[in-house]
Parts: C-alpha cells; structure tokens; sequence
C-alpha cells in the first residue's frame, strides 16, 4: 500500500515538472494552442520571467508595473500583440521593445506617462502597424517627450495611432512628420483649441482624421488651410466640438459646406454657442447678410467691413457726450450747493484786489507829484 502510495506521488511529480518546465509563469494563465499568456489583475510590480517562447498574444493587463526597459521582454522574438493597458506605468525607457521583431500591435493606453524616452518605440524592421496611446500621458509637460519618441522611434510603417483622451491642448509643429504610412489618426477627447501650420505635416497616407470631441470653436484660415493640405482622400471628423456661430465664422461655414465630401459628419455639426443660435446646422450659415432667414440659410447678421467701424465710432461719440454731460451736471451741482461759500471768496478777492490797486495808485501820485515828494523828503529830514 505505501509502495502504491509513492509511486502515484511520483507520477504527479512527473506530471506537473513538465507543465512548469514549458513557462508559464507565477499567476498567469497560457495557452499554448492560442500562443497567449494572460497576466490580467495579479498585482504584478513588474512584467514577469519566464514567459514561453512560443507566446504571440501577451497580454499583461491591470498591475501594478511603474516603468519598462529593454531587459523586460527578452527572448520573446515571437509576440505580435503585445498589451500592457492600465499597469500605472509612469517611464519608458529607450528601445524598451527593440527585442520584439515580429510586433505589429502594441497597446499602452490608460496608464500614466511622465516620462517617455527617445526611441521608446523602435521596433527593428518596423514592424509596429499599430499603436494605442489613449489616456496614457500623465501630464502636459509629457507631449514634447512623446513628439521626440514619435519622431526618434522606427515607426515609418505605422497604420493607426490612437492619442484619444490624453487633454491636449495643442500639438507641436511637425509631431507627425516621421510618420508617412499614418492611416488613421485618433485625436478624440482631448482639448484641442485650434489648429495651426504644421500640426499635420507629413501625413501624406492618412485615410481619417478623428477630430472629435475636443473643443475646436471654430478653424481659422490657417487650420482650414493645414486640413487642405490632407490627402485628397482623407476622412475628416468634427463632431461634439463648442462650435460658437458668431461673427468670423464665415470661412469655416462656407469651407465646411464645400467639403462635405471629406468631412464624415458635416450633416450633424451644430451650434453651441451664442444661445439664440445653439443647435443650427453649420451647413446653414450664411455669409453677411441682413438679419434673418434667405432660405434655408440663417445669416449671422455681420456687418460689412467699413460700416461696423463707422457705426463703433458713432457710437464711442455719444458716450463721450454723454459723459461730458453727465460731468457738467455735476459741476454745477457742486456749485449750486457752494454758492454762499464762493460768494463769500469772490467778495474777499475782490476788496484783496481794492486795496492792492488803491496802494499802487498812491505811489503813483507820489512819483508823478514834486512838491508831494519835497514834502515827504522835508519830512524825513526833521
């Protein structure tokens, strides 16, 4: 009985030595028929050993991994999907994957970038297609790290990358320069203010452009130009922005109403600002016009140029008039109620002036009379 014993204790022991033997490490699930390892929620501090060489889904998910570098995902030649979403991971060091020569998707997003190395990216051969850095930037002082790493990484074949809620507020000049074969950008939920020259140069392969809500009130000349100098194939999205229909709106309304081919949702644009004009359809404003409808078209009611300079200056005219009036009143006032007072003041001033003028006309007889100026010298002598 106990030689039975033993022997099917050395049956287990043989049994599960060749299943750890194969890698799968401490509290990840593998599957070597998927070619996947799971490491989801195991409060792992970083990225673990002994991962199977066969794996091509890695997906380490929800832990607790503050940084990655290059000694990470060693002797895993093999992965093509590689997602790492919602680890807190604060720092990318350079050429953390550059042992992944068949990666072609990586996913970081929702974890909290503050510091992103050049390089961070490269991927030899460039194989990375796809790249998904939504929620993933910890602060503002981040984005200029992430336009060095997307300029510095091999990221010249590149498909689709996904910069969604990440509060960007604006997108430095050439961010997207190295990054040719770019066919689809998301820039969803951000704070995007406006669009300059340059913000999209370089993207000679981009198919769509994910402008939405962000908080675009309008595009000046200058955006309406860069999103011109898009691909002619390019598709363009701008809804759910604070778009605000007052005066200098026009050249968006009436750019907007000659590309509706290439913006997606030009139909569902709508005010949403001032309150009197919120949720009219872009494609419906007018250029300056008088106040009203002609149409189908809502005019914004902008005056031409020369008039509303004219009518400002009329209008500065009468509050100055106004003002001047209103200070004259008050003059008059003060001396209304001062009256006796000044009276009493102008009384003085005037016996002041009396005695000061009688004075200089006795000295003025003395000097023009001899015998007065004998007399006060006679006197003077005795």
């Amino acid at each position: 009985m106990l030689y039975l014993a033993l022997r099917m204790v050395c049956c287990a022991l043989l049994c599960w030595i060749p299943v750890r033997a194969s890698g799968c490490p401490l509290r990840c699930a593998c599957s070597e028929a998927a070619h996947t390892v799971k490491c989801v929620s195991k409060d792992l501090r970083s990225v673990p050993s002994g991962i199977p060489g066969y794996t091509r889904n890695l997906f380490i998910t929800g832990n607790q991994i503050s940084r990655i570098g290059p000694e990470s995902f060693k002797g895993l030649d093999n992965i093509t999907t590689l997602s790492l979403s919602n680890n807190r991971i604060t720092e990318v060091e350079s050429q953390t994957f550059s042992g992944l020569r068949s990666l072609r998707t990586l996913d970081l997003s929702s974890n909290q970038l503050s510091v992103i190395h050049p390089e961070a990216f490269t991927v030899p051969g460039n194989t990375l297609r796809e790249l998904n850095l939504s929620r993933v930037l910890h602060n503002h002082s981040a984005v200029m790290d992430l336009t060095n790493s997307l300029r510095w990484s091999t990221l010249g074949q590149l498909r689709t990358l996904d910069l969604s809620g990440n509060r960007l507020i604006y997108l430095p000049p050439n961010t997207f320069s190295y990054l040719g074969s770019l066919r689809r950008l998301v820039l969803t939920n951000n704070s995007l203010v406006a669009i300059h020259n340059g913000t999209f140069s370089g993207l000679s392969s981009l198919m769509q452009l994910d402008l939405t809500l962000n908080t675009l009130r309008t595009i000046q000349e200058e955006g309406l130009a860069e999103l011109d100098s898009l691909p002619a194939g390019t598709r363009l999205l701008l809804g759910e922005n604070p778009w605000t229909c007052i005066c200098g709106m026009e050249p968006f309304a009436a750019w907007l109403n000659s590309s509706r081919g290439r913006v997606e949702d030009a139909e569902v644009l709508v005010c949403a600002f001032p309150p009197d004009m919120r949720n009219t359809i872009l494609l419906r404003l007018a250029a300056a016009g008088p106040t009203g409808t002609d149409g189908d078209k809502v005019a914004l009611g902008c005056l031409v140029v020369g008039e509303g300079a004219d009518l400002a200056l009329q209008t500065s005219y009468v509050f100055l008039g106004i003002v001047l009036g209103f200070v004259g009143l008050v003059f008059l006032f003060v001396l209304y109620l001062n009256r006796r007072g000044i009276k009493k003041r102008i009384n003085g001033l005037r016996e002041a002036c009396r005695e000061v003028w009688e004075g200089y006309h006795y000295r003025y007889e003395l000097d023009s009379d001899p015998r007065l100026s004998q007399v006060s010298c006679t006197t003077a002598d005795i």
